[in-house]
């Protein structure tokens, strides 16, 4: 399949996106927050347009001319989840996947269950009565505490490489750095809240590996697809899969245990 977005290539000096990833860091992360925080329909719309963006990076990924149509199904399930619940958004999400992959194909049909299940459980962690705020507070601190551990500290110690034959810049130490401040950061969001620090911990330990292993999950389909990012949304970060793969895998995996503990996250 040829490239469709920035192809591969030798990586520069160890901070040369630094200044590009920052600049765009504190643009969105003040839009995301106060999207969370006011929760409701300031939510809804942020999470809508993620899915759009997400769809639309995938249709490319795959070669799709209709640009529209994995976006509008995501769309779709986004709805079904708001007007009648997220098992209806979770069927409306299946029901397409399983009718897009005759018409698209097998690997534009799969990107709808990799970017829905996310949005979905994004949307239903923060409409929890009561914990929703803390719940995806506490899974984004996680997360950003993940992505910005793993990147500082590979960069600052290097070391032996991670996965090299998946993605060659990622380090053994970047990937504890990101564990320990990831979940750092998750003990420090339970102290704040007067919750369980240590159980706190241990969950963010859990999903920073999660995160990581989603990290890696789409830094294999840009090495079999032959692209450096999935597109090009986010100045230097390049495009919305190559920002939000943890929450892509970490998000669901929240929501389950969320499930199971019945209390929260932390």
């Amino acid at each position: 399949m040829p490239a469709l977005s920035e192809p591969l290539r030798a990586p520069k000096g160890r901070w040369s996106d630094l200044s590009l990833r920052a600049a765009s860091a504190l643009v969105l992360a003040p839009l995301a927050l106060f999207c969370l925080w006011r929760g409701g329909l300031a939510w809804e719309l942020f999470l809508a347009a993620a899915l759009a963006g997400l769809g639309h990076e995938w249709g490319r990924l795959a070669g799709l001319r209709q640009g529209w149509a994995l976006p509008l199904c995501l769309l779709i399930a986004w709805a079904a989840a708001i007007w009648a619940g997220p098992p209806a958004g979770l069927l409306a999400l299946l029901a397409l996947t399983l009718a897009a992959w005759p018409v698209y194909g097998g690997f534009a049909a799969l990107g709808l269950p990799y970017a829905g299940l996310a949005g979905l459980a994004m949307l239903w962690l923060r409409a929890r009565p009561e914990y929703g705020l803390a719940e995806t507070g506490y899974l984004i601190l996680v997360i950003w505490g993940t992505d910005i551990g793993a990147y500082a500290v590979g960069r600052l110690l290097g070391g032996a490489k991670l996965a090299p034959r998946i993605s060659p810049g990622k380090t053994w130490s970047g990937a504890l750095g990101g564990l320990g401040i990831g979940a750092g950061c998750g003990a420090a969001a339970a102290l704040a809240a007067q919750a369980a620090p240590v159980a706190a911990f241990c969950t963010g330990l859990l999903l920073s590996m999660v995160a990581q292993a989603g990290d890696l999950l789409e830094s294999a389909i840009k090495r079999k697809l032959g692209v450096k990012d999935s597109g090009r949304t986010i100045p230097g970060h390049g495009g919305l899969f190559d920002r939000l793969d943890g929450f892509l895998t970490a998000a669901p995996v929240a929501a389950l245990l969320t499930l199971a503990m019945q209390g929260g996250l932390g």
